[in-house]
């Protein structure tokens, strides 16, 4: 999308994506809607929808400007730490909102190639994150599993989203230790 050069379009672009920000951060991705950013940043309705057309678009750029905080700074025991980010992720999924937001950017990404581009740019963080704790939790002997990185994520984060998104269900606890079983062998 091409950006106005007009200092007062600039202008109310930067107040709606600190709004949206805000909002992400206060009350996560199901807060973030034109009406909410609008009345946040104090501008018009359609003043957003001009920018944003699309609310994936939206929460594209309001992401892309925020660093994604799942599966961040892993502690040991990481059986502990990816129990309570799987855990904080079920419940984001949880949201009709963010639940519904979330098929559409993955929906979107079919056609959109920024949107795509963006998509992969997010699972690559989430591997990494995901991977390196595994990894270190390996080193120390807490696992042993021969899963690689895109498995791994597949494996642990696959079943949720299959099961927030399209079975529209609550995920357990018991639910996310057979998830979490089924990587590898943790010690106890």
């Amino acid at each position: 999308m091409r950006y106005s050069t007009d200092p007062r379009a600039a202008r109310s672009r930067e107040a709606m994506l600190v709004a949206a920000r805000e909002l992400l951060v206060a009350e996560g991705p199901g807060a973030v809607t034109h009406q909410r950013v609008a009345q946040q940043a104090g501008v018009g309705r359609a003043t957003v929808y001009r920018h944003w057309p699309r609310p994936e678009q939206l929460l594209l750029d309001v992401m892309s400007g925020a660093d994604l905080p799942l599966f961040k700074n892993p502690e040991a025991p990481v059986r502990r730490w990816l129990r309570r980010e799987l855990r904080r992720m079920a419940d984001e999924l949880a949201v009709p909102a963010v639940a519904a937001m979330s098929l559409a950017l993955m929906q979107s990404a079919i056609w959109d190639p920024e949107i795509a581009h963006r998509r992969d740019e997010s699972l690559k963080t989430i591997t990494e994150r995901i991977f390196v704790a595994v990894r270190s939790a390996a080193e120390a002997g807490e696992v042993e599993t021969d899963a690689g990185p895109v498995d791994l994520v597949a494996m642990l984060v696959g079943p949720i989203v299959y099961r927030t998104t399209s079975q529209m269900d609550v995920v357990s606890d018991d639910f996310i230790d057979r998830l979490i079983g089924g990587v590898g062998t943790w010690q106890v």
